[in-house]
């Protein structure tokens, strides 16, 4: 009962915020081509701080209340919250440094699509932007979600770079499940 709670929480943030972008004159984007038919809802918040960066955004959508760099949370995380391997509806998706994102990237997950498929609300994958449900894919041999790829909203197609993931941070009250030994 929880987590949809904390789902319909999330998909109300995210209405809102949507709905307060547009009435106050920014555009969101949109396309009726095919191939963009998975496009996430894009809006720029000028007013948010929350949404100018992937840490505060996270923390305030899931109520997660870690703080630092994004790549940090992981390791900060423990002992505090519960920590997945599978995403689930609420938790927080954090990825690894890496040469393209030297302070990690933090984002929530909005939708559980597949074993392989979710959708995520994030900040500042585009800069200054809150991206409501981007697809993200898993794309790691083993499927466990250690490597991913994400959608690049300027090209409106799924991105070529493949990101590191530690895993998932569970908000409060949800259960954990582990990964493997290797992380």
């Amino acid at each position: 009962m929880g987590r949809n709670r904390r789902s319909v929480a999330l998909h109300c943030w995210c209405r809102a915020a949507l709905f307060a972008a547009l009435a106050g004159g920014v555009a969101a984007c949109a396309s009726a081509a095919s191939r963009q038919a998975d496009a996430p809802r894009s809006v720029q918040l000028v007013d948010a701080r929350a949404a100018r960066e992937c840490v505060p955004f996270a923390r305030a959508v899931s109520g997660v209340q870690l703080r630092g760099n994004a790549a940090d949370w992981w390791d900060k995380s423990e002992g505090r919250y519960a920590r997945a391997d599978r995403p689930a509806v609420g938790s927080v998706l954090v990825m690894r440094r890496s040469s393209r994102l030297r302070h990690g990237h933090v984002a929530v997950v909005s939708k559980v699509v597949s074993s392989r498929r979710i959708l995520v609300t994030h900040a500042n994958w585009v800069r200054h932007r809150v991206s409501a449900d981007t697809p993200v894919i898993d794309v790691s041999e083993n499927n466990d979600w250690s490597l991913v790829r994400v959608w690049w909203p300027p090209t409106k197609t799924m991105g070529l770079t493949e990101y590191p993931v530690h895993g998932f941070i569970l908000p409060a009250g949800q259960p954990a499940t582990t990964r493997s030994a290797s992380l």
